[in-house]
């Protein structure tokens, strides 16, 4: 009888146990409306920590930051001339991280082509230039008028290889060419397919430079110019 008993326990236990679970994830897979706006991607780790930090603290440079100036961390990078353009800007800014620029940038770049094909203005507008966002925003304003709406999906990025880096004055800048496969199609008002192949695949290149004024500790970096290869 008490061994009954025990396994009635077991039970009532495994119950209770299993509608707390299913309480505390129904409250904590609930969006609040409270969470933190999605930040800058072009940020490395230590910038995303210390932009989010007191305004007001402004940190030591680290006692061995000559040295992490001098060795950065771009052994893969064949070419001299951007060898000594990243190392100008790790010079200028000892924080700087190339392999967490590049996959920043590899983020703000998805970002940027989907707010632009969405005609999402909000998202372009902090990481673009102002020229450069004038250009876009003067783009989407034209496929508005004409009632025409524009899908794209990236389906890989193939590569994001540095062309070109160094500074211009107070300003490190890095271009960046990236390769990808995308799918483009623009509809018209009527839904009819105007431009492009839902069902094609076109391999696309992008050179894009960014760019960010090392004298102010606002870590963030914008899109200052896109092209095409000649």
């Amino acid at each position: 009888m008490s061994e009954s008993f025990a396994f009635i326990d077991i039970i009532f236990f495994a119950m209770v146990a299993a509608f707390i679970a299913f309480r505390l994830r129904s409250v904590l897979g609930r969006r609040t409306g409270n969470e933190r706006r999605r930040a800058n991607p072009v940020l490395t780790p230590d910038r995303a920590a210390e932009h989010q930090s007191n305004d007001n603290v402004v940190p030591l440079p680290d006692r061995n930051a000559s040295q992490q100036a001098e060795e950065p961390n771009f052994a893969d990078i064949g070419d001299p001339a951007i060898k000594q353009g990243v190392t100008e800007i790790r010079l200028a800014d000892h924080k700087f991280d190339l392999d967490g620029f590049l996959q920043g940038a590899k983020a703000a770049f998805g970002i940027i082509i989907e707010a632009f094909a969405n005609g999402d203005k909000a998202a372009l507008r902090p990481l673009l230039a102002d020229d450069v966002y004038a250009s876009f925003a003067a783009a989407i304003g034209a496929r508005e008028a004409a009632g025409e709406r524009l899908s794209t999906e990236i389906v890989s990025i193939r590569s994001a290889d540095i062309a070109a880096a160094g500074m211009s004055g107070p300003y490190a800048r890095l271009t960046i060419r990236f390769v990808t496969e995308q799918i483009n199609v623009t509809h018209d008002a009527t839904d009819n397919v105007v431009d492009g192949d839902p069902t094609r695949i076109d391999e696309v290149v992008d050179i894009w430079t960014f760019s960010r004024d090392t004298r102010t500790s606002d870590p963030n970096w914008q899109l200052i110019e896109t092209r095409t290869p000649d």
